[in-house]
């Protein structure tokens, strides 16, 4: 077994109870709340395009066989930047995991922290099972087992993989994924780890198989989230299996799936972004909706209109655009049109939290923007992300059943909150 990378960094915990979980109207309900670890502030630009880059070069044909390969050389890697952390039980009966929820893969593993523990509903198959990641790397057995999400709620038979090498992921168990199927294909194979032969299968997520097994009436996952100053408290929710319409206002637009690659292989849309009344930061085009980012990335040439428009200049702690309280009286809403509606990102919520600039590594007088350069130019295919700082505005619904993804205004739009 080769010892994971243990190296500190920044970290944007979203930590979900099992035992909070519950389930009413055939809908399963996820609270969380944040937590930040101030060890190593300065990075979460860097893991973002980290990330980003990742999504760019995809190979998902050859991913088991390159990376078994290189997991055996075993290269230096960062830890996640940022999590969304769920606590999952395993077996019968079940030992709790605390596992990355990720929108951006599909993949569910365990044992980078937590060893897994068998028991008499685990069935070890004959492949092996692997993923990359921007911040690391696992490699291991695939399982079959019982998943437990709170009282009464079982999945059955749901494959995941038992690390046997794990790469940057420091104080968790493993990822728990949730982004479209395919993103599974070439992470399975057959073999051994120096000579694996690739099978070219989907591995049903953990949505996949709480829809077919009836645990859920739709097959989706909808995603609430609440701008949070502060770290006491819950400041979000997932709701598997439908919408909850306590958490958003109005109705729901939704986008279908954008076909344009490699934005199509995930949770893509077309969007265009404009900064006030007249000027055009980003026209029409590709990206993804990605909860596993922390901030709104765009391409490099839109980026610089923003950067323009805004009077911001780059501050070199935090990798962020700066801008005086002055320039920020004055900042003016960007308006995402998707679909032919618009949503509005008020300049509150172009903004870092002021009383969490430390966690940073920035200081408490200054304003930091939250939008930010992709580090690639527009036309690739992948010229926007809106990460969790885009989710905190809007209600989010991931649609599996409609291949589109949904989006609300919420009572925290055009709330002052930062």
């Amino acid at each position: 077994m080769l010892t994971s990378l243990l190296i500190s960094t920044l970290a944007l915990c979203l930590v979900v109870s099992a035992n909070a979980i519950v389930a009413r109207d055939n809908m399963i309900r996820v609270p969380f709340s944040k937590r930040v670890n101030m060890t190593r502030p300065g990075l979460v630009l860097k893991q973002d395009q980290a990330r980003a880059r990742a999504i760019r070069s995809r190979e998902p044909q050859k991913s088991a066989k390159r990376l078994l390969k290189k997991a055996i050389g075993s290269v230096p890697v960062q830890n996640q930047a940022v999590q969304y952390v769920a606590n999952v039980g395993i077996g019968t009966p079940a030992t709790t995991y605390s596992l990355i929820i990720d929108t951006g893969s599909s993949n569910t593993w365990v044992g980078a922290g937590k060893a897994f523990v068998q028991t008499t509903t685990s069935v070890q198959t004959s492949n092996l099972v692997c993923a990359d990641y921007s911040a690391g790397t696992f490699g291991g057995t695939e399982f079959t087992d019982t998943f437990s999400l709170g009282d009464g709620l079982a999945i059955k038979a749901q494959s995941f993989g038992v690390a046997s090498f794990s790469q940057g992921f420091e104080g968790v168990d493993g990822i728990l994924g949730l982004g479209p199927v395919d993103l599974t294909i070439g992470t399975l194979a057959t073999g051994s780890a120096s000579a694996p032969v690739v099978v070219n299968e989907e591995i049903p997520t953990v949505t996949d198989n709480l829809f077919s097994q009836g645990v859920i009436s739709s097959h989706e996952v909808s995603i609430s989230f609440e701008p949070a100053t502060s770290l006491a408290g819950t400041n979000g929710e997932l709701t598997f299996g439908g919408t909850d319409s306590s958490k958003f206002t109005g109705s729901i637009t939704f986008a279908p799936i954008t076909s344009i690659s490699p934005s199509n292989e995930f949770w893509g849309i077309n969007q265009s972004v404009r900064y006030g009344t007249s000027t055009n930061i980003l026209t029409t085009t590709a990206g993804i909706v990605d909860a596993g980012m922390t901030l709104i990335l765009l391409a490099t040439d839109a980026f610089l209109r923003y950067e323009a428009a805004t009077g911001g200049v780059l501050d070199e702690a935090t990798g962020l655009l700066r801008v005086t309280p002055a320039q920020f009286n004055t900042l003016q809403s960007l308006f995402f049109n998707i679909n032919g509606v618009q949503f509005e990102l008020t300049a509150n919520a172009q903004a870092w939290p002021r009383s969490l600039n430390s966690a940073i590594g920035g200081n408490s007088n200054s304003v930091y923007l939250i939008v930010n350069d992709l580090g690639s130019p527009s036309g690739e295919g992948l010229d926007f992300i809106n990460g969790f700082a885009f989710l905190e505005r809007f209600y989010t619904v991931l649609d599996t059943a409609n291949q589109r993804v949904g989006f609300a205004n919420t009572p925290f739009t055009h709330a002052t909150t930062n």
